[in-house]
């Protein structure tokens, strides 16, 4: 395998200069003498899986894999460069490869799509050519045999030969079960180079299946219903949540063999922009935990950009199980937006619930309005330090999980489009989406099952 141009550390380097805002895609490209493609590739791999995706890729990719990437880029619409991002592959092209390939031939064509240069045919075992004397001595039986070998030598080949280079003996044991209704099993046997008893027991192996294809579909029903946002731990959880005793190594294992990965989310720094009143203290100083519902809350804004125009989400979160207690969205970053979250917020609190509410040092927080607001209720106001985005990590961390599980998995042509799909992972995030931080169930089951206990 030749040595990669650009070691992991010159690329991470080259994403850590782009996404700290100080240049943009050209001027990064020309700091580092690269191509302005490059740098989007390599931002690109790194929002979606990390510095894992900055490292040389593998470049054999099972049948199946390929088949996923295909159906994904149909059914998602991913452009060639999304679809490689999305699945960390080498080059874009192949994914043209593998799409004209199905295009031309179906899931068929490209289950059996060879790699590389075509490999040479193995030739079957065969009998050397008989002389003319020999043939004299055979009976007329014996030339008939003869004759029926050779066109089973003849047919066998021709079926091998669109399984590519790699002949397992399964697929041989396969291939001279279909040929058995025209050519007698001996002869087929001596053509394949296979004993009857190897025949014999591949074919019982192949009645008896996989043992674990029903444990395989059923994993690959939680990673798709879940849009991939499931790695082996979630699905191990969910597996266990529907009365299955599966061991999570069990779980990675079958992931691996369908090529089956998670979406590892990009985090994003947030600095602090604006002043306007006077600031909290830090209170909450990253103590995140929380022993009850509505004892501490978080909020902070976020923005989407789409088409040319953006889109803004004011969201908050509870610590105690990190569910979204309310939130807003908007097409501009108003003082409505924020009020618009607290309207939904407020109803939530029980008689006695004097939440702290935690925040960054934007605009929105030092309002007088929106500071009486909290007092009204018996809030308690925390402020992260100026430019501190760590003091509000839990928030950072559900914007960073919802782009990368939501926002960037595919491309928004509307507002309105982008609009509804916050909306459905809002509600399938506090609903369905299982956390390994609350023993494998979601936010509102987390909250139910503590409330039950009280």
């Amino acid at each position: 395998m030749a040595k990669p141009k650009y070691s992991p550390e010159t690329k991470l380097a080259v994403v850590n200069h782009y996404l700290s805002g100080k240049d943009g895609e050209q001027s990064t490209a020309d700091l580092f003498g690269i191509e302005r493609t490059s740098v989007r590739r390599w931002v690109r791999a790194w929002q979606f899986h990390g510095a894992e995706g900055l490292t040389a890729k593998n470049n054999h990719y099972s049948d199946e894999f390929k088949l996923v990437v295909v159906r994904a880029v149909i059914s998602d619409r991913l452009t060639m460069r999304e679809a490689a991002a999305r699945f960390n592959l080498s080059a874009e092209i192949l994914v043209r490869r593998w799409l004209d390939v199905y295009n031309d031939a179906g899931a068929e064509g490209l289950l059996n799509m060879q790699c590389g240069r075509p490999g040479q045919m193995t030739k079957p075992k065969n009998i050397p050519p008989l002389t003319d004397k020999e043939l004299e001595k055979l009976s007329p039986e014996e030339l008939r045999a003869e004759l029926r070998y050779l066109r089973a030598e003849n047919a066998y080949p021709k079926k091998v030969e669109s399984l590519g280079s790699e002949r397992k003996k399964w697929q041989k044991a396969l291939i001279i079960s279909e040929l058995r209704h025209e050519h007698a099993l001996r002869d087929l046997l001596r053509a394949a180079g296979m004993s009857r008893s190897t025949w014999y027991y591949n074919m019982n192996a192949l009645k008896q299946g996989d043992r674990y294809a029903g444990l395989k579909e059923n994993i690959r029903k939680i990673y798709h219903y879940h849009k991939g946002r499931y790695g082996y731990r979630r699905i191990t959880l969910a597996l266990r949540k529907q009365g299955l005793r599966i061991n999570h190594k069990t779980v990675q294992r079958l992931m691996a063999e369908l090529s089956l990965r998670s979406v590892i989310r990009a985090k994003k720094y947030r600095a602090w922009k604006g002043r306007t009143g006077e600031a909290a203290p830090n209170i909450l100083s990253r103590n995140f935990g929380a022993s009850k519902a509505n004892e501490k809350w978080v909020t902070d804004v976020t923005e989407f950009p789409v088409q040319g125009k953006k889109l803004y989400l004011s969201s908050v979160l509870d610590l105690f199980n990190r569910e979204v207690i309310a939130y807003s969205l908007s097409e501009r970053p108003v003082m409505e937006m924020v009020n618009t979250m607290l309207d939904g917020a407020f109803p939530k609190l029980r008689p006695g619930d004097a939440p702290l509410l935690h925040s960054d040092q934007g605009w929105h927080y030092r309002m007088r309005s929106y500071q009486e607001r909290l007092k009204a209720h018996g809030m308690t106001q925390s402020m992260s330090r100026k430019g501190n985005c760590l003091d509000n990590a839990v928030m950072e961390n559900f914007f960073g999980t919802l782009k990368s599980e939501c926002f960037y998995l595919r491309e928004f042509r509307s507002v309105s489009a982008l609009r509804k799909a916050v909306e459905d992972y809002i509600h399938y995030y506090n609903n369905e989406r299982i956390s390994l931080k609350l023993k494998g169930l979601s936010p509102v089951e987390y909250r139910t099952q503590a409330l039950r206990a009280a």
